[in-house]
């Protein structure tokens, strides 16, 4: 069980995953921070926070107050995400697509090299030939 476990974790697509898990989660603090600093004050410029610093759609309710729609924080989670998912496609999916690619090429240069070799099958039935020509030629 353990030697399983062992063998799981030393895969390499294990280690990549965490350090991706580690690395998108550091990054999107900093687009968190960013989108917070910079975007939520743009957005703001647009539409007054009410009351509770929340910008967005003010609209009369029923009772003679109004309800915002957090059009700022929706603004904010698609541009982070947008954000998160362009660092992530060119750090970690392109440059591992590359790395695949060429590992096919190298894995594809050594079948060609191999398809060269006969296999033990071919090389029997060669065999087989050769004698029987050698046998009808030794008759007279």
């Amino acid at each position: 069980m353990i030697k399983g476990f062992k063998e799981f974790i030393t895969r390499g697509n294990v280690i990549d995953l965490a350090v991706a898990v580690v690395i998108g989660a550091a990054f999107t603090a900093v687009v968190n921070a960013i989108v917070a600093s910079i975007v939520t004050p743009l957005i703001e410029i647009f539409w007054q926070p009410d009351e509770e610093g929340v910008a967005g759609i003010q609209v009369p309710d029923l009772y003679g107050g109004t309800v915002t729609f957090p059009i700022g924080d929706l603004i904010n989670a698609a541009i982070s995400f947008l954000a998160v998912a362009v660092v992530v496609y060119f750090v970690f999916v392109v440059p591992m697509n590359k790395f695949k690619e060429r590992a096919a090429a190298k894995a594809g240069v050594a079948e060609e090299e191999a398809a060269d070799i006969p296999t033990e099958q071919e090389l029997l039935i060669q065999i087989r030939d050769l004698l029987a020509k050698d046998d009808t030629s030794a008759r007279p």
